[in-house]
């Protein structure tokens, strides 16, 4: 599981990467001619957003391609000075500006909601001289074709100046030169060896960060138990990887160029959703086997069923909602994914209606509780004791110890009988006497009768009567009928052999035989 999690991980940078090396536009190719042409293409160089134009210039400048990063700047300089100035502005991006680029619109028309037309702004860069604000302006070339981003006129005015304000950091002026002119991978020595050391810190805060974590959910929760709550739901690795994470967001932001702190920050990203969602499963499954213990321990074993159910829905969220966060951070317009759901969602109803309905099914038994976990009834053609309640199905124990599973929708709509909620258990029996009993000797056995169910304890004496009902060829029939005050079927069952035994004894004494 480690080992997965960490391929994973390394699998999630190099998407990152791949893409965020898509973004930037690649070199013009010829096109074919064509006889007509319906509609304007896209500009090239990626200059068709605010986004492409700032990942563009970054892009050819730090490839030493200062021709073309020219061409992502609103002036009318020489083509040297041009080139000078993209530069020194990409210099200044990497350096003053401390965001990334996810923060830059990738739309057409520019991020609409900051009531700005036809320009975006960039980013602010901190100055000794006052800040700067740097902007992208839409500019439009003719006729035919379509408009284009480019930095603005305005900003660019302040690049000269904010190029010479620029210091290295306060750690670079300590470290030996070839630190910071050896490159591995475009990346100084420097950053690999302080990846390095800063790895094994990460590891030991997440350990002290594991245990005060641990101690304080173990306080909370486990309070009046001998349970480590705490300790069961805090591992080591899921938090090791959030603080991985916030390690990956913190030094997006230091000393690191434009690209890198936005490739960076979107593995921080994904590390720290993934990380999120690992901790609030375990939290989930031990907050819901805590639950099932106390309801245990109180007798309420109605409710397992309910907390059975908020738990699948609770995990089945969290999954959704970090594969939704991935996708927003993978740029995925969630618009359209929401609506492609939406359509696929129907097309599924439509073919698992079953499942649906058992579904629903399920929340409806929940909800209105007819039957309870624990609880004893009969379904249809079965009786048994329900032992759980799931999404899809309730498991019936039978009295031949066998499961029977019932679909939640059918049993939704089935009649239902609940056997544990009777407050008392009905004694109903039919007693025929042989033809040879005199009328005395009946009047005796249905007196004495009234009087044991009268005094007996057990009995509810408002509903206990005995009455003769029927002459046939062969007996004489007495109904006896009365409520046994007991909600448990075996001490019904002794009070019921008590209450047989004593009509024989009455029969006994009377002289009168049973047929």
């Amino acid at each position: 599981m480690k080992k997965t999690l960490i391929w994973f991980v390394v699998l999630a940078g190099v998407v990152q990467l791949q893409r965020l090396e898509a973004q930037a536009p690649a070199a013009p190719t010829p096109q074919p001619a064509a006889a007509e042409q319906p509609k304007p293409v896209e500009d090239p160089l990626g200059r068709s957003t605010p986004k492409g134009t700032v990942v563009g210039l970054v892009t050819a400048a730090k490839q030493g391609n200062l021709e073309r990063a020219a061409d992502y700047l609103q002036s009318t300089l020489a083509p040297s000075e041009r080139q000078a100035l993209a530069e020194k502005l990409r210099v200044v991006l990497d350096r003053k500006l401390l965001t990334t680029f996810d923060g830059v619109s990738d739309k057409p028309d520019g991020d609409l909601a900051d009531g700005l037309t036809n320009r975006d702004q960039v980013g602010v860069i901190e100055s000794g001289g006052g800040n700067v604000d740097l902007f992208v302006e839409r500019v439009e070339r003719g006729k035919g074709t379509p408009p284009i981003w480019l930095f603005a006129a305005g900003s660019l005015q302040e690049i000269p100046r904010l190029y010479l304000e620029l210091q290295p950091p306060w750690f670079e002026q300590h470290l030996p030169e070839w630190m910071l002119a050896t490159p591995w991978l475009s990346v100084p020595i420097y950053r690999w060896l302080a990846i390095l050391l800063f790895l094994p810190l990460v590891f030991v805060i997440a350990g002290f960060s594991t245990r005060a974590l641990t101690a304080v959910l173990d306080r909370v929760f486990g309070r009046g138990t001998r349970e480590h709550f705490g300790r069961k739901i805090v591992s080591a690795w899921p938090l090791r990887l959030l603080v991985l994470g916030l390690f990956f967001y913190t030094a997006s932001f230091v000393g690191l160029t434009l690209a890198t702190r936005t490739f960076w920050h979107r593995v921080s990203q994904t590390v720290i959703v993934i990380a999120v969602c690992w901790l609030s499963l375990r939290l989930i499954d031990e907050v819901a086997e805590f639950s099932l213990r106390r309801l245990e321990r109180g007798q309420r074993s109605g409710d397992t069923a309910l907390v059975r159910l908020v738990t699948r829905l609770l995990k089945a969220t969290a999954v959704i909602l970090t594969g939704l966060l991935l996708l927003y951070f993978s740029d995925v317009d969630l618009t359209a994914a929401l609506t492609g759901l939406g359509v696929g969602g129907l097309a599924i109803g439509f073919g698992a209606q079953k499942t649906i309905e058992n579904l629903f099914g399920g929340i409806m038994l929940i909800s209105d509780q007819p039957v309870k976990v624990g609880d004893e009834c009969r379904v249809g053609g079965f009786h048994g004791t329900v032992e759980d309640i799931g999404l899809r199905s309730t498991r019936i124990r039978t009295m031949g110890r066998t499961v029977v599973s019932v679909p939640n929708g059918q049993l939704a709509a089935m009649s239902l009988e609940n056997f544990t909620v009777r407050d008392r258990i009905l004694f109903h029996h039919t007693i025929a006497l042989g033809r040879q009993a005199t009328a005395d000797q009946l009047r005796s056995v249905l007196a004495q009768i009234r009087r044991m169910l009268a005094s007996h304890p057990a009995l509810d004496s408002a509903s206990a009567r005995t009455r003769f009902i029927k002459v046939t060829g062969y007996s004489l029939e007495l109904e006896i009928v009365a409520y046994v005050l007991e909600t448990d079927y075996p001490a019904f069952l002794a009070i019921q052999e008590e209450l047989l035994l004593g009509v024989m004894d009455i029969m006994e004494t009377t002289g009168t035989v049973a047929v």
